[in-house]
């Protein structure tokens, strides 16, 4: 859920203890102040332990009752990973934990001795007075299927570059000793052609087979025929091969180490990705989003990774916020700055749905047709990107509509924004 400034200032009341708390990896450190900043304790420091977040509760309550404070508020930055199982230890207890933006920290820090300086004792204080101002933001930490699912989708992003790591050096291996196989293979990753690099390898050893051995080693595991006129080509290629001849036999070790590298990172992608289709389909509403045109499972996985139960947030606009979708206008005076998008929130979901709707507007009609209409339209025709971006925004609120209200995808209602503006117009 999406909050409000004004529900998160009342948050903060003459009867709240704010506490403000530097995160990091051993030792953190807190200070507490009433609901108008005053201080009521001196800094402490605790160990990022069962032991120290015990002893950072009991010390909290004990300040709370002291000053005659009901409830506890206590902020930190989102440093790193850190504060995960610090966050935890508070929602198990009771205590609401909210988040301060970092940058809000760095341009609030000199307000009271006009200092960049950085110390212990100095942020917990710039952190508690921005949560005493309501600048803060109440963190969403998922559970049950979708925090198995963001961690799945985790893993599989992490796996991915790894994958892509070893295709790189594959290609770069290729590039430097055997430029022409992909002239006789269109993709190395093809079945036959990581058989044919395992097996043979250089150039210089493929040319001393004949047509016919080639093809019989290749039979040994890919069952379907394989052409002799391929074998006959590669060896035509292997023949007159410009690739590096020095260093023959550590690269046939590399190529062998790096092909069996690629096997175990790809096995282990299909098994995340396998877990992940299954991880998506027990939502409620997902198998709704599926239903349009160009939305694959991953993309489905990647959408509801980022932004968690969707049942949280109350409007569609909230969504497109964490994606960092919404407009900014930099105007002053009579400037008329360029309106922007603010790149704030979730960038990984931000590059998802825009990775997203680019094959959409070729290949899905309504999509294809309101991207055309955006940059044609005689009022205000928007830029290539502008419409991708808006489309990007249109595609949230699909997904809102449809996972929320379990609501079969309508092509019919997607159309809605041309026939509307058209109607208007000829009013």
């Amino acid at each position: 859920m999406k909050y409000k400034q004004n529900f998160k200032i009342m948050q903060i009341t003459d009867t709240t203890l704010v506490i403000g708390v530097d995160i990091a990896k051993k030792i953190h450190y807190a200070r507490a102040f009433d609901w108008r900043g005053i201080k009521v304790s001196k800094t402490i420091n605790f160990k990022a332990s069962s032991a120290g977040f015990t002893e950072f509760k009991e010390w909290a309550w004990e300040v709370a009752a002291k000053n005659g404070k009901e409830k506890v508020v206590v902020g930190f930055e989102p440093t790193g990973h850190y504060w995960y199982t610090f966050a935890q230890a508070l929602q198990e207890d009771g205590i609401m934990a909210v988040q301060v933006n970092p940058y809000h920290v760095k341009s609030t820090k000199e307000l009271d001795d006009n200092s960049p300086s950085k110390s212990d004792h100095k942020d917990p204080k710039t952190i508690a007075m921005l949560v005493k101002d309501g600048r803060y933001q109440i963190p969403y930490m998922p559970k049950n299927e979708y925090a198995e699912l963001r961690k799945a989708n985790n893993l599989r992003e992490e796996w991915l570059k790894k994958i892509w790591a070893i295709k790189n050096k594959v290609q770069r291996w290729l590039d430097t000793f055997f430029p022409e196989f992909l002239d006789v293979f269109s993709d190395w990753e093809g079945k036959t052609a990581v058989m044919t690099l395992e097996k043979l390898g250089l150039p210089e050893k493929i040319a001393t087979y004949s047509p016919e051995e080639i093809v019989s080693i290749w039979r040994e595991e890919v069952k379907k025929a394989v052409g002799i006129k391929k074998a006959q080509k590669l060896i035509e290629a292997a023949g007159s091969s410009v690739g590096v001849r020095q260093g023959q036999k550590m690269a046939q070790y590399e190529i062998q180490l790096l092909l069996k590298e690629y096997r175990e990172v790809r096995a282990i992608l299909d098994d995340l990705e396998k877990q992940l289709e299954e991880l998506v389909l027990s939502i409620p509403g997902a198998i709704r989003f599926l239903e349009v045109k160009g939305i694959g499972i991953k993309t489905v996985a990647g959408f509801l990774a980022e932004v968690g139960d969707i049942r949280r947030f109350s409007h569609p606009k909230q969504i497109i916020k964490l994606a960092g979708l919404n407009l900014k206008e930099n105007s002053s005076g009579d400037h008329k700055g360029e309106t922007t998008i603010t790149k704030r929130g979730r960038s990984r979901l931000r590059a998802l749905l825009f990775r997203a709707i680019l094959p959409m507007t070729a290949k899905n009609a309504e999509f294809m047709a309101l991207h055309k209409y955006n940059i044609t339209r005689k009022e205000n025709p928007l830029k290539k990107k502008q419409s991708l971006i808006a489309l990007c925004n249109k595609l949230i609120r699909i997904a809102f509509t449809l996972i929320t209200k379990n609501v079969k995808y309508d092509p019919v209602k997607m159309l809605g924004d041309i026939h509307r503006e058209d109607s208007a117009v000829a009013a």
